[in-house]
């Protein structure tokens, strides 16, 4: 969210996902809640990009969200873990992806620990999934310290005028000029 303040031409995906809505979260913005049997049932129809398990939930990217913004040539922010970014990197490999990681070990514990949803079981869990993932650091473009969300969303929004200026996405303005 604090990415689309400062970079509005960004759009966000909104994720589906079968866990329990967390305080503060709205549903249709965050993600959309939904139970596990219409998930399923999505899944069978195609309708992700990506999808995966993770901490028991499931978690999935309409293909929809993601095409009528490419479809329109506009860039697309998608907020997924390791195993969903290798999907999208393997359907898309013109993403650009970029790996968020805490600035230490110590500051995500008392990041999970501080959100307050956590039973020490769910917490000793998540934290070895976060080292797990932290490993998969060299499938990424870019890695970010979020640290500070002001300084990691600038980082973001440098990493994102820097592709930008690709070719590729270039192309076109240089055709224009050529003609």
């Amino acid at each position: 969210n604090e990415v689309q303040k400062i970079v509005p031409y960004i759009n966000k995906t909104i994720s589906d996902t079968t866990r329990v809505m967390r305080e503060g979260e709205t549903n249709g913005v965050d993600y959309t809640f939904i139970d596990e049997t219409t998930f399923k049932n999505r899944i069978e129809n195609g309708y992700y990009l990506e999808y995966t398990v993770y901490n028991g939930n499931f978690y999935g990217t309409p293909k929809s969200e993601v095409e009528k913004h490419l479809d329109k040539g506009e860039c697309v922010l998608m907020k997924i873990e390791v195993e969903g970014a290798g999907n999208v990197r393997k359907l898309m490999p013109e993403a650009v992806s970029v790996f968020l990681v805490p600035p230490s070990m110590e500051e995500l514990e008392k990041r999970l620990r501080g959100r307050g949803t956590e039973t020490e079981e769910s917490f000793k869990k998540r934290f070895e999934t976060a080292k797990q993932e932290l490993a998969r650091a060299p499938e990424y473009d870019y890695i970010v310290v979020n640290d500070e969300i002001s300084k990691c969303v600038e980082k973001i929004r440098n990493i994102i005028e820097t592709e930008g200026l690709r070719y590729c996405a270039m192309k076109n303005f240089v055709d224009d000029l050529l003609r």
